[in-house]
């Protein structure tokens, strides 16, 4: 099975390192975004990767974890008009995006088609608020209320999140070669 993570953030990055220790063969990854200081706090990078694209370096650094993983990487802003081509081959997708409106244009390009495994309401500290909704093929993890552009993002709550939509993945049918 191919994973698709659609931008590799703090949700995107750190799903993917838990997809990669936990047996994932291969994954797509898109994002066109460089690594930056800002970053480091919560995201799978290291300072010596600051200016570099963020798909290249998270590759480097899940080859380094699984030396035979299946990485193809993608550099470019997704929209509406490429998300559907970008992510073909996958089964799954994971959302990682910051923005409201790409999340929501996301979901309503894959519909109910494929499963999509998205983020909502990662900012701020509390994790009690910490939920998790599935509507159809589509399940939705975070506190639903706290936007990243309304309050810090913590690494603890940023991989809590991450950790649980992982769990969700992992759970899918035909995700892991189980022997």
């Amino acid at each position: 099975m191919n994973i698709g993570i659609a931008g590799v953030g703090g949700i995107g990055s750190n799903v993917a390192v838990n997809l990669v220790r936990s047996g994932v063969e291969a994954l797509t990854i898109v994002d066109f975004d460089r690594v930056e200081p800002s970053n480091l706090n919560r995201q799978f990078y290291f300072a010596d990767q600051i200016g570099r694209y963020k798909v290249d370096a998270l590759r480097e650094n899940l080859q380094r974890i699984r030396p035979e993983l299946r990485v193809e990487t993608t550099v470019e802003r997704i929209d509406a008009a490429n998300c559907l081509t970008l992510f073909a081959d996958c089964d799954l997708i994971v959302e990682g995006f910051d923005r409201q409106a790409d999340k929501k244009m996301l979901l309503e390009a894959f519909g109910t088609e494929r499963i999509v495994v998205s983020a909502c309401g990662i900012a701020g500290s509390d994790l009690g608020s910490i939920r998790i909704r599935r509507i159809g093929n589509c399940h939705i993890v975070g506190d639903f209320t706290t936007d990243c552009s309304e309050a810090p993002l913590f690494a603890h709550k940023v991989l809590t999140v991450a950790n649980h939509m992982s769990a969700i993945i992992l759970s899918q049918p035909g995700v892991l070669h189980e022997t």
